[in-house]
């Protein structure tokens, strides 16, 4: 008797899914991946992330190698990270590394969906015409509507406006995020890159209506200090969590740039945010008197300037990217010394010339 099934619904596993295609290896992850990695609460809140989480702003597009994006995102699972980051406009092309990372859920984490912290953004210019970007309920409904489907997924776990918009109310911007979060589409609601007035404003509206403001991302790290002016104070006392982005630097406070500019690196890159221009003798100089403190504490410079970071005790995470699992697994070891003693950050400060 025909079954009536199909050649490649026989294909199909037990568990209803399709075999990994010939050469790909199927992902199981580390059972122990939990085991070394202390996570940190968020703010006032119950949500815990690690203190290093996976930003795709770079090296997920459609520009780079998908098969590279992948193994970077599966060997941070294994390592304990927990969170990825991501935001509408995130490429390039604008929305690639979402959809990218959903077929890296569909293919490989769908079963571990509850284990992971997927947040999204929008904000900055993603489409034409006066409502592609900025804070307007518009602009940000519209955008989760479309990163959730780019993602594959039903809810994303935090959801952000990317940046404060001067001439949107406060109000409605809050009116939005209520609104993603009331309607399951997000589970957390977040800011990113507000200052310390507008902050404080938006976390008392969002507060009042009992959806309150989770996490602020922030550009944080040792060349950019300007969230110590007020802005930490803001989110210590409305109990909100931080998240540090470029913490370091583009790529400038590792040994990449101590002598030139790389042909692979980020600074040689068309599509960059780092410059040549930046790379400056004096900012090598810098770098090297960095580096040299770093080594004295067992550790590489990228190594110091994420745990320097992370040694406020407002930031939950700090935010790096990849471009090589062993970059990764590098910077990942920031967290076996997040100690520094007074001395060492009067030097820091003295070689930052602050």
């Amino acid at each position: 008797m025909n079954s009536g099934k199909s050649a490649e619904q026989k294909k199909r596993t037990s568990a209803g899914r399709r075999p990994a295609p010939a050469g790909r290896r199927v992902f199981r992850p580390d059972p122990g991946r939990y085991e070394k990695t202390v996570y940190r609460t968020c703010g006032r809140s119950g949500l815990k992330l690690p203190p290093v989480s996976l930003g795709l702003w770079h090296n997920f597009g459609g520009v780079d190698r998908a098969a590279d994006g992948r193994r970077i995102v599966l060997r941070a699972f294994d390592l304990g990270v927990t969170h990825f980051d991501l935001a509408n406009n995130y490429g390039p092309p604008p929305g690639s590394a979402e959809t990218n990372f959903g077929r890296i859920l569909k293919a490989d984490l769908a079963s571990h969906r509850d284990e992971l912290i997927i947040s999204t953004k929008a904000g900055y210019r993603m489409w034409p015409g006066p409502c592609g970007e900025w804070g307007s309920r518009k602009t940000l409904l519209a955008s989760l509507d479309q990163s959730l489907r780019r993602l594959g997924l039903e809810y994303v776990d935090i959801y952000y406006s990317h940046r404060y918009d001067p001439e949107t109310p406060l109000a409605e911007t809050a009116s939005a995020l209520i609104q993603a979060v009331r309607s399951g589409k997000a589970l957390y609601a977040g800011i990113s890159n507000y200052p310390p007035g507008p902050t404080e404003t938006i976390a008392a509206l969002l507060r009042f209506e009992g959806v309150p403001l989770l996490i602020h991302q922030m550009k944080y790290s040792m060349f950019v200090r300007e969230p110590e002016s007020g802005l930490f104070g803001a989110l210590e006392a409305g109990g909100i969590g931080g998240i540090a982005f470029s913490p370091l630097a583009q790529g400038l406070l590792t040994d990449r740039y101590r002598t030139g500019v790389p042909a692979d690196s980020r600074a040689a890159k068309p599509h960059g945010f780092l410059q040549k221009s930046e790379i400056t003798p004096e900012r090598q100089e810098t770098i090297r008197a960095l580096e040299a403190m770093a080594q004295r504490r067992g550790q590489t410079l990228a190594q110091m300037a994420i745990a320097w970071v992370l040694r406020q005790p407002v930031v939950t995470s700090a935010l790096i990217g990849a471009s090589r699992v062993e970059q990764l697994e590098s910077n990942l070891k920031a967290t076996e010394n997040r100690t520094f003693g007074e001395s060492e950050l009067s030097e820091i400060d003295g070689i930052l010339g602050i």
